[in-house]
């Protein structure tokens, strides 16, 4: 059963949450990153991209750069910018997008539950990630940004959750400048977060990183060094837990995660589109967008014109969780076996596009002569997702893409 218990937050005070809390760290490049924290000194860009405030030549993970991500953080300290709680708690963080809101627990999970498998992962980490935030979380000696979990809807959690929502005021309530909402409760009742502790404990037989596996994976392993390193360790100490966002499957909503590629691998319009209805059914020619409507079902942009594709009877296998999804589908079928991609993770001729920026974004960038071909997906579902963590599996790269992305800065874990 799943580990998650309540922490000493270090959080902003509210006339600056909206203004401190940031997107993540990973989604921005340098330059964006300026711009976002241009004009607000509080941002907490100032401590996950400190590069910001180094010169345009510094490398970004240079000592240079973590020497200033810890200098900020303690000045934000300082300054009071960020205040430590006094007690244990639970939080609820939600996200409103589109009128559909999703309610998080913000709890401390368990390194022990990393480790173990209780947490469990569907996509492969890379090692130089993981050891930029490795260093990140070490120097600062904290978790500054959450990672997102989901875990399977348990009805007391989601009625205490309900409870607290309708009858408390919001500690932060703001909309950001992506238009979406974010709303923070702090759970002060003791008994409450007892209860929640237990239901975690009693009833959730597993969690599942939905989003930031390189941040889960970083976190746990740093909590792993210090245990080797404290010949007193006991197992209660702070580093033995990180920050996470448990929100209910019943809750979620994955959003597609499309591709784009350079060139036809040497073969013209005519050949490429021979080649697709070896497999492939085309149904529908439009210079209209043609969106997905059900699994199997791809929508290609090719010269002007949008393509319905339906994967024919037997190119797919339903009872294999990774053969069944569409990304393998498009990766097997047509990435690999006729534009000659073979690694997603490598390959500089393809690139991933998330679905929040819609299916124009795919005819852009195609219209634009930078890529010559354009696949939308449907999006997978969260059981898909559960059902090959469960197995063990993994997914192929890019395949889940979650949105709202949660903000940084509105509860740190101190591992100390």
């Amino acid at each position: 059963m799943a580990i998650v218990k309540p922490f000493k937050g270090l959080r902003p005070p509210q006339d600056i949450a909206s203004t401190l809390a940031c997107l993540p760290y990973d989604v921005m490049n340098r330059t964006e990153a300026a711009k976002m924290a241009e004009g607000k000194p509080e941002s907490l860009l100032h401590i996950t991209r400190s590069e910001i405030d180094c010169s345009i030549d510094t490398d970004i993970h240079s000592q240079e750069v973590y020497d200033k991500s810890i200098h900020n953080f303690q000045m934000f300290q300082e300054k009071g910018w960020l205040f430590q709680e006094r007690e244990t708690r639970f939080y609820i963080y939600a996200q409103t997008m589109e009128g559909r809101t999703q309610y998080g627990i913000v709890g401390a999970a368990s390194v022990d539950d990393y480790l173990n498998g209780i947490i469990k992962k569907h996509e492969l980490t890379r090692s130089e990630k993981e050891e930029d935030r490795m260093i990140h979380v070490r120097i600062n000696n904290a978790n500054i940004e959450p990672v997102f979990f989901t875990y399977p809807a348990v009805q007391e959690i989601d009625e205490i959750v309900s409870n607290i929502v309708q009858t408390q005021e919001a500690e932060y309530d703001f909309i950001a400048e992506d238009g979406f909402g974010h709303h923070f409760w702090v759970i002060r009742d003791n008994k409450v977060n007892q209860q929640i502790e237990e239901l975690f404990a009693t009833k959730v037989p597993a969690t599942y990183v939905a989003d930031g596996h390189h941040r889960t994976a970083a976190a746990a392993l740093v909590g792993a060094e210090k245990r080797k390193q404290n010949p007193n360790h006991t197992g209660t100490e702070e580093y033995n837990y990180f920050l996470a966002v448990h929100f209910p499957d019943t809750q979620l909503k994955i959003i597609d995660y499309n591709r784009v590629v350079k060139d036809l691998n040497g073969l013209s319009e005519e050949e490429f589109l021979l080649k697709i209805k070896d497999n492939f059914e085309i149904s529908e020619v439009s210079e209209q967008i043609i969106k997905p409507n059900e699994l199997h079902i791809f929508s290609m942009y090719l010269e002007n014109k949008w393509y319905r594709l339906k994967a024919k009877d037997g190119t797919f296998n339903d009872n294999d969780p990774i053969g069944v999804l569409d990304v393998t589908i498009l990766s097997d079928l047509v990435l690999n076996n006729i534009l000659g991609i073979k690694d997603l993770r490598t390959d500089k001729r393809i690139d991933f596009v998330g679905g929040i920026r819609g299916l124009n974004e795919l005819s852009k960038r195609v219209d634009s002569g930078e890529m010559k071909v354009a696949f939308a997906m449907y999006p997978v579902s969260m059981q898909q997702l559960i059902d090959i963590a469960d197995t063990g599996n993994i997914m192929p790269p890019k395949t889940t893409w979650f949105e709202p992305k949660l903000r940084s800065g509105l509860v740190i874990h101190k591992l100390d």
